[in-house]
């Protein structure tokens, strides 16, 4: 049976487009839809702002005790309504509903209770006289209104990403998530509505011109959004006309180097089970492995191994690693790339979409690629490990760099100082030894050159949601 229409959530209350237009939101494990959601047009989205505009001028003198306890009791009832957010979270994405359980909710629970310290720990410069007779000190403050985008691909975590150092800094959010995947995101407003100032967040749905009404409108002070290169490239250039403060994580694709003395097993069990994480549709997947010249071969055969014995399936599927992938245009892309395999390179596991409802796909792995073939250059974005041989520490390097994406990386060795040397020649925001994929709320996520710029998570991230005023007094008789 479908469900009632999704409605956005402004000013603390559900509320209905101005236009009346709605589109489906679709179960990607069935391919059925199961909802529609609104497609927010320009008066939604001007309403939505004012109304954030208008909560600033008094959430940002909410003291850092304040928002920080506001955070706290938003992340316990989080936590308490687990189940229920989880079941959304899975009917709007497909995904393996104990595994979104047990891997998702708890590191995003955790992610809003690290913001809520953040809040009361930002620091600057002691207050002192720097010159004669004058006293200065730094102010940090909140930005405004911040807009944000977010993906798919982990709606819910990515929301909590968005709001965390937004509101905890003291500003004003209005989101807008994928069109594909609406449900978790506005939950997660509605939840937090018991605990913040009404027009505090606020959640309007729709699709990219709906997007662009938001990012080029003159009340955002910030915009912030996680997605493809194309799309941060669009929110940038609008933002630009404006001067709007630009925060972007944009994509990835992260060179997995292990060396000759890797263990084979293990390093084929841990990069399996980062690269076919919900289906390789994460921007750090481990999807491009690089082999030493003496491990290449077994590594190989070790991987198809793990890509055939990786279990996949929908929401109720007790044992599947990853579900679908998001959308059909998304398995159209990832078809076509296993369409195009190049003569010289080997299809040693899967490469085919899995019959049935859905758009599931194979756990797959290509190997015999060259550096510029389209599988090692373009982000994939579904469960397809690419295989490359190197022949030493220079190539591997000048391979691993060779791309235009900078988010994160990986090396796999015994050896600590070739790992720290690789450590410091990987042109990516993170790199992993002998692991890859773990984030921690403390640590910064956020990446170089096409991925991007700022940082989401630790003190870093929020430091991006806040601005640096000096004031200065004199003090001279």
């Amino acid at each position: 049976m479908a469900q009632a229409p999704l409605r956005n959530f402004v000013n603390g209350t559900y509320t209905d487009p101005r236009d009346g237009v709605y589109s489906d939101v679709v179960d990607p494990s069935t391919g059925e839809a199961y909802t529609q959601a609104p497609v927010s047009g320009a008066a939604d989205v001007d309403e939505a702002l004012n109304v954030a505009a208008t909560a600033f001028e008094t959430w940002r003198d909410a003291t850092p005790a304040e928002r920080s306890l506001a955070m706290i009791r938003f992340a316990d009832a989080v936590e308490k309504r687990a189940e229920e957010i989880t079941q959304v979270e899975s009917k709007n994405t497909g995904k393996p509903v104990g595994l979104t359980l047990s891997e998702e909710l708890p590191p995003s629970v955790d992610q809003l209770r690290f913001f809520a310290g953040a809040a009361r720990m930002l620091e600057g410069l002691s207050a002192g006289e720097y010159l004669t007779d004058h006293t200065s000190m730094i102010r940090r403050e909140p930005i405004g209104v911040c807009a944000q985008v977010t993906p798919w691909n982990y709606p819910m975590m990515m929301a909590v990403w968005k709001i965390g150092p937004a509101l905890a800094a003291g500003n004003t959010v209005v989101l807008k998530p994928s069109d594909t995947t609406p449900a978790s995101t506005l939950l997660l407003a509605e939840i937090a509505s018991e605990f913040f100032p009404p027009g505090v967040f606020n959640v309007i749905t729709g699709d990219r011109d709906t997007g662009r009404e938001l990012v080029k409108h003159p009340i955002p002070a910030m915009v912030s959004i996680t997605g493809s290169v194309r799309a941060g490239t669009e929110v940038a250039r609008a933002a630009a006309d404006d001067l709007k403060r630009v925060h972007l994580e944009l994509g990835g694709k992260a060179p997995v180097v292990v060396f000759d003395d890797a263990d084979v097993a293990a390093t084929a069990e841990g990069i399996a089970g980062a690269g076919y994480f919900n289906a390789g549709q994460d921007c750090t997947a481990a999807t491009r492995v690089l082999a030493g010249p003496g491990i290449a071969a077994d590594l190989t055969a070790a991987l198809a191994e793990q890509a055939r014995s990786t279990v996949t399936g929908g929401l109720d599927v007790d044992d599947a690693y990853y579900g679908p992938l998001n959308n059909p245009n998304q398995l159209a892309r990832v078809t076509g790339f296993l369409d195009r395999v190049p003569a010289h390179a080997s299809v040693d596991a899967g490469g085919h979409a899995i019959s049935g409802p859905g758009y599931l796909f194979e756990p797959t792995v290509v190997s015999g690629l060259r550096q510029d073939d389209e599988m090692v250059q373009d982000e994939i974005f579904g469960p397809v490990i690419t295989v490359q041989r190197f022949s030493d520490e220079e190539e591997a390097v000048r391979w691993a760099n060779g791309v235009r994406y900078g988010l994160a990386s990986s090396v796999w060795t015994k050896d600590h100082g070739r790992a720290m040397r690789m450590a410091k020649r990987l042109d990516f925001g993170a790199v992993w030894i002998n692991t890859h994929i773990p984030i921690v709320a403390e640590m910064p996520h956020g990446g170089f050159k096409h991925s991007g710029y700022g940082k989401d998570l630790s003190m870093y991230g929020f430091e991006d949601y806040t601005r640096i005023k000096h004031v200065m007094s004199y003090i001279g008789a």
